[in-house]
C-alpha cells in the first residue's frame, strides 16, 4: 500500500468520527498550550534576569576591590609588604592572558559650595578615559585631560548629586522642600576644597581654614532629579588629572584615603580601591576571577550571578514543565483510549485489509499516522493558544509593573513569558511524538487480530 493511500485513509478514519477525534485533539491541545506557557514563564523570567545583568554591568567584566590596605592607614606594622593596587598591580592585570583592558578609578571626597548652598561630601570619582567616554551626557562635553591643575580640573556632575546640596542658612535639603538647590554647575563656579579635615578643624576653631579653589562643570549627566542610573550620584573627573590635582594640593604629604609605608610616608604612586578588569570571552571570565583572588583581593563578576540565576531559573522551568506536562500525559491516556476504541470498531475493516494481503508494517504505520495527526493537529492548535494567552499574561504583567526608567532612558518593560521559536517547535514534535508513542500499543494491538477471526467475529 502507498503512502497516500495510508494518508487517505488516515485523514478519513479521524474525520468519520469528528467528535471523538475534536475531544482528544481538544486534551492535546490543552496539554501542549500547558507546557509552552508554563516552560515560557520560566524562559521570560530568565531573558528579564539576562538582560537586567546586561544593562548593570558587562558580562566580561570583573570588579576588582581592595578595601584592607585602603583607607588612609597611618602606618603599616606587618613585616611583609601590603597588597596594594598601585600602579604596578593595574600593569600586572593588564599582562593577563584574555585581558583587554584594566580601569582603574580613584575615589576622593571634597566640599563644594556655591552661594548659599553647600555640600560637604561631593564624591568626586577619577576615571580613565574610556570610561568616562561611557558617560551619557545630557549637557556639556568630557572634562579636559589637560586640565590637571587645582585651578583647572573640570568634571562632569551626576543628575542626583544636586539634591546632596542643602542651604547653609537653614539646613534644608531638597528632600526637605521638594526644591531644588539654586546651583548652576555649568556656568557659575564652585568653591571646592579638597583638604576636608582642615576645614572641619577650621570650623571647630582649630586651625586655619584650607584654601578653595573656584571650579566649573564640564558637563552633567543626563537625567533629572527623579531619574537614576549608575552615574547619577558622583562628580567624574579624569583619573590622570585628579592625581596631578592631588600631588599639587598635598605636595609629598599623605592624601586622605591612601595607604602609608611603615614610616608614615606616602607611596609614590596611588592606590585604588577599585578597578576594572575587561575579559575578551565571557567563558575565560571564571579563571580571571579566580587567578585575582587568589592573589588576595576581593573581586566579583556579573557571571558569577548569571550562573547561579541560571541555575535556579533552570530549577523553575523544569518544575513548571513538569505541572504542564500533566495536562499532556492525560491526554496521551486519551489518545490512547481514541486509539484503542477505533480498534475495536474497525475490526471487520483491520481484517479485510489483511486478507487482501495489507503487510503488517502498513497496518502499524496506519494507526500511528492516525495517532500523529492528533498529537499534530493538537499540538499545533496547543502553540497557537499558548501565543495568545503568553500575550495576554504579558499585557497584564506589564500593566501592573508600568514603564520604568534605566541610565536616564525611558526602557519598555518586558513581559514574564516568552516562547522562542525553539520552543514552540519543540512543543510541537513533542506533541507528535506522544501521540506516536499513545499509538502504539493500539497498533500492535491491530497488528495481531486474525484476519479470519476478526471477519467472523464482525
Amino acid at each position: 500500500m502507498r503512502f497516500s493511500d495510508l494518508l487517505r485513509m488516515s485523514l478519513s478514519n479521524l474525520w468519520r468520527r469528528k467528535m471523538r477525534t475534536f475531544l482528544t485533539i481538544l486534551g492535546v491541545i490543552i496539554g501542549t498550550a500547558s507546557i509552552v506557557v508554563m516552560v515560557s514563564i520560566g524562559i521570560g523570567q530568565n531573558r528579564s534576569m539576562m538582560m537586567s545583568i546586561e544593562q548593570s554591568g558587562s558580562l566580561t567584566a570583573i570588579e576588582v576591590n581592595n578595601y584592607q590596605y585602603y583607607g588612609g592607614s597611618n602606618s603599616n606594622s606587618s613585616d611583609t609588604e601590603p597588597l596594594l593596587m598601585n600602579q604596578d598591580m593595574i600593569e600586572t592585570f593588564r599582562n593577563m592572558e584574555h585581558v583587554t583592558s584594566v580601569s582603574p578609578q580613584l575615589d576622593y571626597t571634597v566640599i563644594m559650595k556655591q552661594g548659599a548652598y553647600l555640600c560637604d561630601y561631593v564624591r568626586l570619582r577619577g576615571l580613565t578615559r574610556e570610561d568616562l567616554e561611557k558617560i551619557p551626557l545630557g549637557e556639556g562635553t568630557l572634562p579636559d585631560p589637560n586640565a590637571n591643575t587645582p585651578t583647572t580640573l573640570q568634571f562632569v556632575v551626576g543628575n542626583n548629586v544636586i539634591t546632596d546640596f542643602y542651604n547653609e542658612k537653614t539646613n534644608e535639603y531638597y528632600y526637605n522642600t521638594g526644591e531644588l538647590a539654586e546651583v548652576d554647575f555649568m556656568n557659575q563656579p564652585l568653591f571646592t576644597t579638597f583638604d576636608r579635615n582642615a576645614y572641619w578643624n577650621a570650623q571647630s576653631g582649630e586651625g586655619d581654614p584650607p584654601k578653595k579653589y573656584m571650579l566649573k562643570a564640564s558637563g552633567l549627566v543626563e537625567g533629572g532629579p527623579e531619574d537614576w542610573n549608575q552615574y547619577s550620584y558622583y562628580v567624574y573627573c579624569d583619573l590622570t588629572a585628579l592625581e596631578s590635582v592631588l600631588k599639587q594640593i598635598y605636595r609629598n604629604k599623605v592624601v586622605p584615603g591612601q595607604p602609608t609605608q611603615k614610616n608614615g610616608k606616602p607611596y609614590s604612586d596611588f592606590c585604588y580601591e577599585t578597578c576594572t578588569i575587561n575579559v575578551d570571552e565571557m567563558d575565560n571570565v571564571t579563571d580571571i576571577l579566580t587567578t585575582v583572588q587568589e592573589m588576595g583581593f576581593s573581586a566579583y563578576s556579573n557571571v558569577e550571578w548569571m550562573e547561579s540565576m541560571q541555575q535556579s531559573s533552570k530549577t523553575s522551568q523544569m518544575v513548571l514543565g513538569g505541572i504542564g506536562a500533566v495536562s499532556l500525559f492525560v491526554a496521551a491516556i486519551g489518545i490512547a483510549n481514541t486509539m484503542m476504541m477505533s480498534i475495536y470498531e474497525r475490526t471487520k475493516e483491520i481484517g479485510v485489509i489483511k486478507v487482501l494481503g495489507c503487510s503488517l508494517g502498513n497496518i502499524r504505520m496506519l494507526f500511528l499516522m492516525e495517532a500523529a495527526f492528533i498529537g499534530f493537529l493538537g499540538g499545533l492548535a496547543g502553540v497557537s493558544l499558548s501565543y495568545g494567552i503568553s500575550a495576554v499574561i504579558n499585557r497584564l504583567t506589564v500593566g501592573m509593573m508600568g514603564d520604568y526608567s534605566y541610565y536616564g532612558s525611558s526602557v519598555e518593560p518586558m513581559g514574564i513569558s516568552y516562547i522562542p521559536l525553539w520552543l514552540a517547535l519543540a512543543a510541537l514534535g513533542f506533541a507528535v511524538l506522544v501521540g506516536i508513542v499513545s499509538g502504539f500499543l493500539p497498533a500492535l494491538r491491530a497488528m495481531k487480530l486474525s484476519p479470519l477471526a476478526a471477519i467472523r467475529n464482525e
